[in-house]
This record gives structure tokens, C-alpha cells and sequence, in this order.
């Protein structure tokens, strides 16, 4: 049986319209485990969750990508993986892959607006933002994006929350 990375997960709540549950905490923990184990991500790890409403996620949006409105999900890596063959080895490097920052207000519309369960939007948001982190882009180019896809949904389906007909 082969052992989980080391991770540590700082969450915060900076929101009141989506109460946020130690199983949804332990969700977005499971999320953020398939994406690494997918990734065969070796090194021990520590992310930020920030759960945080629309009018939230719309301020941090402005402040950092100067677009004025709100969003479903943010990510701010704090690695930058371009040109890079491989991550560090284990033994070099212990530290912090970013910030995620997750609408819950966002995350229960879309559910509702795709037909499935918050649960399964909130670890999606959560699997996307986590691939940013990991330097994936889908705003880099149609192949780029169909490969994050792919990433996702696959990374969704280990989970048990894969959604039939999804591209």
C-alpha cells in the first residue's frame, strides 16, 4: 500500500451563506489528495482553502487579475513550473503550492445550474484550482485546455463523482 504525501490544508472561512461542514472540509481534503496522487505528485504539501462568497471572490478578482467580477474559483501558485522537467525531489523541498479561493455562493448556483450535487462542484472547483497550482493552464490555447479537462475529469471519476456525458 503506498503512503500519502504529507499535507497540510489551512482553511478558512471568510463567508456565511454556505455553511462549511467538516465533510465538506474533508471533501475538498480528498479532492486535493486525488489531484496530487493523480499527479504523482511525491512531496510533502500545504495549501490554502478559502471558502468565500461572491461578493468575496469579485473583490479578490479586481484587487488581482483587475477583472470586475465574480468567479467561481481562484488560484495563486506560488511555484512556477515552466521549463522545469520534474518537482524538486523530496528531500529538497517541503513547502506551500499556493492558494485556493473558492465561491461557495458560485459553487451551490452552479450545481444547481448543472443538475449535480454541490458536493461534486465544490471538488471540481477544487481539482481545477489545484491543476493551476500544479502549473496547468486551460486559458493557454484549445489543447491545453482539453488536457486540463481531461486531467479533471478523470481525477473527478477516481473520486466516484464523475458526471455521465462529460466531455
Amino acid at each position: 500500500m503506498e503512503t500519502m504525501t504529507k499535507l497540510k490544508i489551512d482553511f478558512e472561512n471568510d463567508q456565511e451563506k454556505v455553511a462549511v461542514t467538516y465533510k465538506l472540509k474533508m471533501l475538498i481534503r480528498r479532492a486535493v489528495e486525488a489531484t496530487l496522487e493523480y499527479e504523482q505528485y511525491g512531496n510533502p504539501t500545504e495549501v490554502s482553502v478559502t471558502f468565500t462568497d461572491n461578493a468575496g471572490i469579485r473583490a479578490l478578482n479586481k484587487q488581482y487579475r483587475n477583472i470586475d467580477k465574480s468567479t467561481d474559483v481562484l488560484s495563486f501558485p506560488l511555484l512556477d513550473f515552466e521549463g522545469e522537467q520534474d518537482e524538486p525531489p523530496v528531500d529538497e523541498w517541503i513547502g506551500m503550492l499556493g492558494d485556493i479561493v473558492i465561491s461557495l455562493e458560485q459553487a451551490k448556483k452552479q450545481a444547481k445550474e448543472y443538475g449535480h450535487s454541490f458536493e461534486r462542484e465544490a471538488a471540481f472547483l477544487c481539482v481545477h484550482s489545484m491543476l493551476h497550482l500544479l502549473g496547468y493552464d486551460h486559458e493557454t490555447g484549445e489543447e491545453d485546455e482539453a488536457e486540463m479537462r481531461r486531467r479533471q475529469r478523470e481525477i473527478l471519476e477516481s473520486m466516484g463523482l464523475g458526471v455521465e456525458g462529460q466531455a
